[in-house]
């Protein structure tokens, strides 16, 4: 017991010694709030602040207003764009003051349920918005608590809060402590004495105990532990305590997720936690602490920082591979779950990738590989089989054939279980062993053989030869005695050609002979291969038209003897226009169609003696013959 009251004479002399100081700030263990005033949360403005001496708005206070927000971004002008500070709280709310330049309660509140002889720290975070430095009125603010006839119990003020650079949150801090006490009045003033600046915002009031300092460990360690799902074992907790209090009394408290529940008697500095089996999950504990007369109120307690004891989710590693593979290839092994892992294999492997590659394997890589993995001290263990395989062999019924054009070739590989040919043109079937091949032009093919797993290709070359192709050309037409060159055209590998019949050809086995026949004939162009292919052959008509003699001169003078201008032969050309013109370009004397001999009359008068001037178009085949005839009289 000396002991203790010896502690607590130290304890309180420090604190007292703290009050010569402005701030003052718990050093030892803290509890839970006993108040924990973060204004909310939501959108827009937030809700009036109960027994504030100013007057709330919802925009931008004037000097004796305050309003509740999520930031001061869009409100005065003059001020540091700042945001709510509560840690967390996600459109988080802090009171905006524009102190007034009277002196003023800008919040109150009323705190029961405390315990006496017990110290607490009052708290608030506090920043001056006004964001430039002049002679304009530095905040300045009074912590003052009371008890309920308004005697001040404790009264801390904060000094002229500068204006800075940026804006920072600052925290302002007193300790007090009661005496019989349970109920207190806690106040915040301004004490400027001008409206001009003088703006703060404030967040984040506490009032919460303060005692000595809880020292906690594991296992007489000073670091959380961290275990697998199913361990087994017994941990010791335990906290050691500085001095503060006369006669502490001490309750260990475990998290339920929401709140800090107490455990049923765990009443000294230590306890222990059994696992058996253990679930995952995260545990927490901590040791409460308080005047043995006042250990039965939370409001009275401090806490020590948490003990976490993390249960692992069992790590459960999948090994595998990328395998069956062949001879050269890569095989690429992967693990699933894990933080560190470990490989061995055949051959003395060993790897501390996750997923490990082996390059250019051979057969004696085949076999078992094994990987452990660990995560958080959890380790799993898991194997995979890698099976490398003989390359393919691939064989095929010739390397190289020659055809005939439009004759089918039947391709034929072997070696494995799928094959895929390419190209794919002229082939029946592009993803058999043997398909039919009839290309139009020489192709290489190339065949990829696969087992499911390795694969190898080959190439079988088809030379297409071309068969024989005749064409003779268009039908011609000439005139008697002339000539005509045969346009005769020969297509296809290796061949041959010639024409029949050989009369009037001046060489029979030309492409382009020169004919000259008399009359209209027929001949055929021969073209046959040589290399057993298809032949073929093409006629070409040629129309022979007689010879046209066009007489200079007659005499229609009546005496039977040569009395008409008459062209023989023109009876073959049954379109024929003839035109007949003096020597002034005027006709007299015109014949389309069926030839009638002209008699030297024009609109049935003779004409005289003189040159006439004549035109005759025969066809299309034909150019106009032209030049004159004498009329003798």
């Amino acid at each position: 017991m000396l002991k203790y009251i010896k502690s607590f004479l130290l304890f309180f002399l420090i604190i007292s010694a703290a009050n010569a100081f402005a701030q003052q700030v718990c050093t030892g263990a803290l509890g839970d709030p006993v108040i924990n005033i973060t204004f909310g949360s939501g959108n827009n403005f937030g809700p009036v602040v109960p027994s504030s001496g100013y007057t709330y708005v919802a925009g931008t206070p004037n000097d004796g207003q305050y309003t509740v927000a999520n930031t001061t971004r869009g409100l005065n002008g003059g001020w540091f764009a700042i945001d709510d500070h509560t840690p967390g709280d996600v459109n988080g709310y802090m009171m905006v003051i524009n102190a007034d330049n009277r002196l003023g309660v800008f919040y109150q509140t009323t705190i029961t349920n405390l315990c006496p002889g017990t110290t607490y720290e009052f708290a608030a975070w506090i920043v001056n918005i006004l964001n430039y430095t002049s002679t304009q009125t530095k905040p300045n603010v009074t912590f003052t608590i009371e008890n309920r006839a308004g005697d001040i119990l404790k009264s801390y003020n904060t000094g002229d809060i500068p204006e800075t650079g940026a804006p920072e949150w600052k925290q302002y801090a007193t300790l007090f402590r009661t005496q019989n006490e349970t109920e207190v009045i806690l106040k915040i003033t301004n004490n400027g004495n001008r409206g001009a600046g003088n703006d703060i915002a404030l967040d984040d009031i506490t009032f919460r105990a303060c005692g000595p300092t809880l020292t906690p460990s594991i296992n007489n360690a000073s670091a959380n532990i961290s275990v697998c799902e199913g361990s087994s074992g017994s941990y010791v907790l335990s906290a050691g305590i500085s001095a503060g209090y006369l006669d502490p009394a001490f309750q260990w408290q475990k998290f339920d997720g929401t709140n800090w529940i107490d455990i049923s008697g765990e009443n000294t500095q230590q306890t222990n936690v059994n696992l058996t089996n253990a679930p995952s999950g995260i545990f927490r504990y901590r040791l409460t602490a308080a005047e043995r007369q006042n250990i039965g109120s939370l409001n009275c307690r401090v806490a020590s920082e948490p003990l976490v004891i993390t249960i692992n989710p069992k790590l459960n590693t999948v090994a595998s591979n990328n395998g069956p593979t062949c001879i050269g290839s890569t095989i690429q092994l992967s693990a699933t779950d894990g933080t560190t892992f470990s490989w061995t294999g055949p051959n003395g492997y060993t790897s501390t990738d996750k997923n490990p590659v082996l390059t250019n394997v051979q057969l004696a890589a085949s076999g078992i590989y094994t990987v452990t993995a660990t995560s958080n001290g959890c380790s799993s263990v898991s194997t995979t089989e890698v099976n490398v395989i003989e390359p393919i062999e691939v064989s095929t019924n010739f390397n190289s054939v020659i055809t005939c054009e439009n004759k089918p070739v039947q391709l034929v590989a072997s070696g494995g279980l799928t094959y895929k040919w390419f190209p794919v043109e002229g082939l029946s079937n592009a993803n058999i062993a043997n398909p039919i091949a009839t290309p139009k032009e020489s192709t290489i093919y190339t065949v990829t053989v696969s087992n499911g797993n390795c694969s190898a290709t080959a190439t079988l070359t088809v030379n297409i030869i071309k068969n024989a192709v005749a064409d003779a050309g268009n039908d011609m037409k000439t005139l008697e005695g002339k000539s005509v060159v045969l346009n005769g055209n020969v297509t296809g590998d290796n061949v041959r050609y010639f024409w029949t019949p050989s009369d009037y050809l001046d060489d029979p086995t030309k492409l382009n002979p020169i004919a000259t026949p008399p009359v209209d004939i027929t001949y055929t162009l021969h073209a046959e291969s040589n290399s057993g292919c298809l032949s073929s052959s093409d006629d070409v008509f040629v129309k022979v038209y007689p010879k046209i003699i066009i007489a200079n001169s007659f005499t229609p003078n009546g005496d039977g003897i040569n009395d008409t201008w008459t062209i023989p032969a023109i009876d073959a050309f049954p379109d024929a226009k003839i035109k007949v013109t003096n020597r002034y370009g005027k006709l007299v004397y015109e014949n389309n169609g069926i030839y009638s001999p002209w008699n030297g009359k024009t609109q049935g008068k003779d004409l005289p003696s003189a040159t006439y001037y004549y035109t005759i178009y025969l066809n299309q085949d034909f150019s106009i013959f032209s030049g004159w005839v004498f009329i003798v009289r």
